[in-house]
């Protein structure tokens, strides 16, 4: 409410309202700007709100910290507005993290201020780049910045919407990058999601872009519920509001769950122990059709349900209508179909067919979709459309739906507390928790949004509340120099300053602080092991010299140990590379232990040995070195038939029996052989020093050895602590100059540390490989390719699979192949120049989308290339291959313009560009 409003309902004298009309006009001469903006948005700005554009129209920076959905757009639209209601042509650019998001603003802007004052540029688009708006990807402004580009001429106001995004592990340096080299004459507003360490982020953008002002909002103006389903019961998670600052339960959830797990344990002997991954055989989580129709019936759609698997979301729409699900009436169907038609008009019948459409279309015309990744772009686009409108009720979600792009509902529904993260199954963090619950209340629709968490066997409820109330999830930087960017800084502002920007990074910043931190605690360290040395004196002599004695026999004893452990480990290892076929060995320990006899011998050349065996309990395959604290000993030998098939049970049981039929003891022990009994002569002779030192012979010396223990412990911590803060302080400064070593070394720099001809090409490769693609340029390992050769060679610096293949893909025969193998060379050239630098920066390439990409740009069919991808069950994602396809169009448009690029390859790159364009890859939203 607006200061000086009355509130509805309230008798108002005259003399109050003189006063509010004083104030109001008063407000009104301080912000003209907010004031004219103001009646145009059709609701009353909140506190927060009101406070981060006035600080704007007073000349501030902001930094703008709010719950999803509070309306942090307001103050970045109000950017616009002063932009475009100065005397003086000036330029606002609003930036985002991703092209969907993009996409989405560009249209909210034009609907606003008209279609010739808003421009757009993303990879896929440029629409009037030069109005005097444009929204567009950081990335986009970031490369502008390097180039010097003549669009940043008039430049007033840079927003930055999502600008948590810096904390991104593979994107999140560009945030900082531009933050770092905007002219200082540009305004930034930075948005971002609630974050700890706000005030932390602020005190940096002082550093670098100076007067800065940070309003933070916890308030979200939709209150959420948060609830659990258990089984067919719906509770709330608490009681009320102050139970859920104290965190405390609700009292009748956390005793019906223990009432549920105490009726599990009784019927199957379940254990809440086993975790994730082993329910009890009788728990069933409830239907997802079920979970649908109850809050349809509680009235809690539209709702997204969360589950983070592509799969599951697919599975999940196809369970729905197998059980006749139907949730929209038949006027609603008819508008569905009239939009997915309208947008569909531009492919093939043929291609919509691959696509899996008319079941897509089926679920959307019952109120139901899946969106993840996986999906077509444009299939993606019209989920997003149908459920905002309010047309589908139900979407079933991965958690990329939580990045950003505006499609709230009235509820949240997380099936599961555990994702992938592309290495490991992982718990929810908090920040997660909150961003995706945060999706609950439509601002204008919703009087209250719900959040409902599925209860399992393996989900505590005190777990839940913990996610659910914590507020501690700090921004921290992810930024660290590239090749790209240490060529751009070198060659604008030259290597000294340029190490001094890496220096005034929000990471250096955030390093430099935590060194402040370790410092104290180094010295607390040193004060308190001068007390514990006042303990460790020893009236028979110089107890600090016998306790070093002491330390050095376990040290030796340890590293006996470990030697001992190795030389069993190469003697099983040997001992199993000499198994064949036939021999019957006994497997010493674990659930396999007992005779077994050798169905495939384990030497593979790579690797440890893992022969195939059959036990006596009829259990066939594969034993390690890890399964056998000793040299794996030949005990007899069976014969094992030709072809013999080991998932035959008839065939394993007829084997076994002849195993059984040697008459070895299962069980017996082995005869331990000697390994010599004589004492290791310096371990022999540094007890005869511990025997013979004076303290020794003192009553007290165990108690001494207490505190010297305690002493010698926390002078290790503290040597780590020195460590950290030697390697944090001037961290950034120290890899770049190992980057640029390495660019000089390869003709990038000169040894002077100017840029040459070649880094200026590198300066404009703007992808993850950028040195291994400015390589393969030089070298010519691209040269007299045609076009879908080109396309399937540069791939491979491009595609990253989901999942780590277990072995290497295929490629085409002929050039394509010369081309990979040159590419795979001269990664591994470059992977050694990094590791004798201490650098980790280019991955190694990834072969699994050649054929692909290959096939498209050859013309072939959408059906055949999606079935043509490496290690994937089933088709390659139709939403995956579109990504990739675009990365490559992307990096083939940057090859027709690089320097070293042979006129030849830059032809046939444009040659290729126009053969990848087409059908799927054709379309665009905007």
């Amino acid at each position: 409410m607006n200061p000086g409003t009355p509130r509805s309902g309230e008798q108002v004298s005259p003399a109050e309202r003189y006063a509010a009309a004083r104030r109001r006009a008063a407000q009104a001469a301080t912000f003209p700007a907010l004031d004219e903006l103001a009646p145009a948005l059709g609701f009353d700005l909140d506190d927060f709100q009101r406070e981060a554009c006035e600080a704007l129209e007073r000349g501030s920076g902001v930094l703008v910290c709010a719950p999803t959905g509070a309306g942090k757009t307001v103050v970045g639209e109000f950017a616009v507005h002063l932009a475009l209601s100065s005397q003086t042509r000036r330029k606002c650019f609003y930036t985002t993290p991703i092209k969907a998001l993009s996409n989405q603003k560009y249209h909210d802007l034009v609907q606003r201020y008209g279609a010739e004052r808003v421009g757009l540029l993303t990879g896929d688009n440029a629409i009037n780049g030069d109005a005097p708006v444009v929204v567009m990807t950081t990335e986009v402004l970031r490369n502008m910045l390097y180039a010097g580009s003549t669009t940043l001429e008039g430049l007033a106001y840079v927003v930055m919407d999502e600008v948590h995004y810096l904390a991104d592990r593979f994107r999140g340096a560009v945030w900082e990058e531009v933050i770092i080299h905007l002219p200082a004459s540009v305004t930034l507003v930075s948005l971002s999601a609630t974050v700890s360490n706000a005030e932390e982020f602020a005190d940096w953008l002082v550093t670098v872009r100076g007067e800065t002002s940070v309003v933070v909002s916890e308030h979200r103006p939709v209150p959420l519920w948060q609830h659990m389903l258990v089984g067919k019961r719906m509770f709330d998670l608490f009681h009320d509001a102050d139970a859920a600052r104290k965190h405390d339960v609700h009292p009748e959830l956390l005793r019906y769950t223990r009432e549920t797990l105490r009726r599990l344990e009784m019927t199957d002997g379940y254990n809440p122990a086993w975790g994730r991954g082993r329910r009890g055989r009788r728990w069933r989580p409830p239907l997802r059709a079920d979970v649908v129709e109850r809050l349809d019936r509680e009235g809690l759609l539209p709702a997204i349900l969360f589950i983070f698997s592509r799969a599951g979301c697919d599975a999940a729409v196809q369970q729905c209508l197998q059980a006749g699900l139907r949730l929209t009436t038949p006027e609603e169907r008819a508008e569905i179909r009239r939009v997915v038609e309208g947008r569909m008009v531009a492919f093939s019948g043929e291609d919509l067919s691959v696509l899996g459409y008319w079941e897509w279309l089926d679920g959307l015309e019952r109120g139901l979709a899946a969106h993840h990744a996986g999906l077509l772009p444009a299939f993606k686009e019209v989920v997003e459309e149908l459920f905002v409108r309010g047309l589908v009720k139900a979407v079933f979600a991965t958690e990329t739906l939580a990045l950003g792009i505006n499609m709230p509902a009235r509820c949240v529904v997380l099936e599961r507390l555990v994702k992938f993260n592309g290495e490991a199954h992982v718990d929810l963090t908090p920040g997660e928790y909150t961003q995706l619950t945060g999706r609950a209340g439509r601002r204008g629709i919703d009087i209250e949004g719900h959040a409902v968490v599925v209860w399992a066997p393996e989900v505590d409820p005190r777990h839940v509340a913990g996610l659910a109330s914590t507020r501690t999830y700090p921004l921290r930087s992810s930024f660290r120099p590239s090749y790209n960017m240490a060529a751009n800084l070198v060659g604008t502002v030259g290597t000294d300053r340029a190490r001094e920007l890496l220096e005034s990074s929000f990471a250096q910043f955030q390093a430099d602080r935590s060194v402040v931190g370790l410092a104290r605690q180094v010295q607390r360290n040193q004060e308190t092991a001068e007390a514990y040395g006042k303990e460790v004196r020893c009236h028979h002599g110089d107890f600090d010299e016998y306790f070093a004695i002491r330390v050095a026999i376990a040290e030796r004893e340890r590293a006996l140990a470990k030697q001992g452990t190795s030389q069993r480990r190469a003697e099983a290892v040997r001992s199993l590379e000499r198994l064949r076929v036939g021999d019957v060995i006994r497997v010493p320990s674990g659930r396999r232990a007992g005779l077994a006899v050798v169905l495939e011998a384990g030497a593979a050349g790579f690797g440890e040995p893992r022969p195939l065996v059959l036990t006596q309990d009829r259990w066939a395959g594969r034993v390690s070195p890890a399964d056998f604290s000793a040299p794996a000993e030949v005990l007899a030998r069976v014969r094992v038939p030709k072809n013999f098939n080991h998932r035959a049970p008839a065939a394993r049981r007829d084997l076994a029996s002849a195993v059984t039929a040697t008459g070895l003891d299962r069980n017996a022990g082995r005869r331990n052989k000697s390994r010599g009994n004589g004492e290791d002569h310096e371990l022999a002779l540094l007890r005869i020093q511990l025997r013979q030192h004076p303290c020794h012979a003192c009553d007290e010396k165990e108690e001494h050895a207490r505190w010297a223990e305690r002493r010698h412990r926390l002078q290790r911590d503290t040597e780590q602590l020195r460590d950290k803060v030697a390697g944090r302080t001037g961290s950034l400064a120290r890899t770049f100059d190992n980057v640029c070593d390495l660019l000089a070394t390869r003709g990038y720099l000169t040894p002077e540390g100017d840029v040459t001809d070649a880094g200026r090409m590198l300066a404009r490769i703007w992808t993850e490989a950028d040195l291994l693609v400015a390589e393969c340029l030089r070298r010519g390992v691209w040269d007299g390719l045609s076009p879908s050769e080109l396309a399937a060679a540069v791939s491979v610096v491009l595609y990253e699979a989901r999942r780590e293949a277990d072995e290497r893909a295929s490629v085409p025969r002929g050039p394509v192949s010369d081309a990979v193998d040159a590419t795979l060379k001269i990664w591994a050239e470059l992977e050694a120049d990094e590791a004798a630098r201490g650098l980790d920066l280019t991955r190694e390439p990834d072969l699994g989308f050649v054929w692909p990409i290959f096939r498209w740009a050859r013309g072939e069919d959408l059906a055949k290339v999606l079935a043509s991808g490496h290690n994937l069950d089933g088709e390659m994602p139709a939403g995956d291959f579109v990504r990739w396809a675009r990365q490559v169009v992307d990096l083939l448009g940057q090859l027709t313009d690089a320097a070293a690029a042979s006129p030849g390859v830059r032809d046939t790159a444009r040659a290729a560009m126009t053969a990848v364009n087409r059908g799927v890859l054709a379309y665009n939203s905007v």
